[in-house]
């Protein structure tokens, strides 16, 4: 997950259409000629991608915008350390 990455797609992109990228995604994910480097890349993306999804949201719930970016990035950071 790269903040700067997040930022952008929640900044640049409406919820919408985010989810349906997400659909998308994972849906290429089930095919069985997908190779494990492209499932890497798919990984990536889709992480980013729910990442700006949870961004967003926090916004939506009344959050500065910096402070959801923040307090999402501590989220993870916390789930890393358990």
């Amino acid at each position: 997950m790269k903040l700067p990455v997040i930022r952008h797609l929640q900044k640049n992109n409406d919820k919408e259409k985010l989810e349906n990228t997400l659909e998308v995604l994972e849906s290429f994910c089930d095919h069985r000629s997908v190779s494990e480097e492209e499932m890497d890349v798919i990984g990536e993306l889709i992480s980013n991608i729910c990442g700006a999804l949870e961004v967003q949201n926090m916004i939506d719930e009344g959050m500065p915008e910096r402070d959801a970016a923040n307090n999402f990035m501590k989220k993870v950071l916390s789930s890393i350390d358990k």
